[in-house]
């Protein structure tokens, strides 16, 4: 670490960095809502399913974060529990206008939030109501009752209604995240 760095560090300028992982089953947008999140001179043009994992950075204001793509297919989703020691913070997608697979995310979120890594832990979870601009889009606070979100007590959680595409949602979502984020840290 150069002077310059230990000098930004100490006064508290240098931004923190944070392990953020991105769950939810396929196509329901996870890479794209961090593409957006990406400055747009870095931003992807072609947005294809991710295979295992992908990890992608952003900035806040504040934090630096270092987001671990996870593929939501089937066949990938047990990779899921083998980060979730390192996640410091949970963003989970849902693909508001897919009720049919709404119970299948249920199913993961129940196994998420009961894994040993996880249960035990008072780490945040941000979810992202995606797909809001859908003509079969179910509201944020019906994604919020399938998923039975209020039965979650022992971590801190938040809803945002997004549409990926356009970056709708997503800003407030992060804030909040940072929010939580800053305030386990100090």
């Amino acid at each position: 670490m150069g002077l310059l760095d230990r000098l930004s560090a100490l006064l508290g300028l240098k931004k923190k960095e944070v392990n953020v992982l991105c769950l939810g089953l396929d196509n329901s947008g996870k890479t794209t809502i961090i593409n957006k999140l990406k400055p747009s001179n870095a931003q992807s043009q072609d947005i294809v399913p991710t295979i295992g994992f992908s990890i992608e950075k952003f900035k806040s204001s504040s934090l630096s974060f270092t987001v671990f793509d996870m593929s939501g297919q089937g066949r990938y989703r047990n990779l899921w529990e083998h980060y979730y020691k390192d996640g410091q913070a949970i963003i989970f997608v849902i693909d508001s206008s897919d009720r049919l697979r709404m119970v299948v995310a249920k199913e993961e979120l129940d196994t998420l939030l009961s894994h040993p890594d996880i249960k035990h832990r008072r780490i945040p979870i941000l979810f992202f109501a995606n797909k809001m601009d859908l003509r079969d889009a179910v509201t944020s606070i019906k994604v919020s009752q399938l998923l039975c979100l209020e039965n979650i007590k022992d971590k801190p959680w938040h809803i945002c209604a997004s549409d990926a595409i356009k970056g709708e949602g997503l800003q407030e979502g992060v804030d909040w995240l940072q929010d939580q984020i800053q305030a386990v840290k100090t």
